[in-house]
């Protein structure tokens, strides 16, 4: 990885600012954000990964990171996949979840060392509320596939056509063409 003709090999850890990131726990959210963090590191940055106890990265296939973990008590609706496909409902737990223990795990770090900004995954919408009242700088690193850009980018357009019949009990049925 060039590092734009700066030496980041010999700068102490001591004058390295510090970014923080907080990925999603799944698979294709964790893999872009340690690429992410990887290339950061590359440029001198300290990087610290606060991740959730489920889907718990490898700390040593990464000893450059440090690593705290936070409870998301996962582990009492894990058991729910087979029967509740609902991802709304797991991303909407953990945010719930991970609230308190991200924003104390934040605080006691910001209390340790100097952090210049945090990098959350953007299903991780909390984090926007804690970084403002920590006063820190937060950024989102949107994992999805352009497909995803491309189908998120129509989505008002078919609302405004009235293409989405809410109903009272939170689902959407898709209104057929005629």
């Amino acid at each position: 990885m060039e590092t734009h003709g700066r030496d980041t090999t010999h700068r102490s850890k001591e004058t390295r600012r510090g970014i923080v990131l907080f990925p999603m726990p799944f698979q294709g959210h964790i893999n872009p954000m340690f690429q992410l963090a990887n290339i950061l590191h590359t440029q001198g940055f300290k990087i610290t990964i606060i991740h959730c106890q489920y889907n718990s990265p490898n700390h040593s296939n990464y000893p450059h990171f440090s690593f705290r973990s936070i409870n998301d008590r996962f582990s009492e609706v894990i058991h729910m996949l087979p029967t509740n496909r609902d991802v709304s409902f797991y991303l909407k737990y953990l945010n719930r979840s991970c609230a308190d223990p991200f924003r104390d795990c934040l605080t006691k770090l910001l209390d340790e060392e100097p952090v210049a900004c945090l990098i959350s995954d953007s299903m991780f919408y909390f984090t926007q509320t804690v970084a403002d009242d920590l006063k820190l700088p937060r950024m989102v690193l949107r994992t999805s596939s352009i497909g995803c850009t491309v189908a998120y980018s129509v989505l008002p357009w078919f609302s405004k056509e009235g293409c989405f019949n809410l109903t009272k009990q939170g689902r959407f049925n898709i209104v057929a063409e005629p």
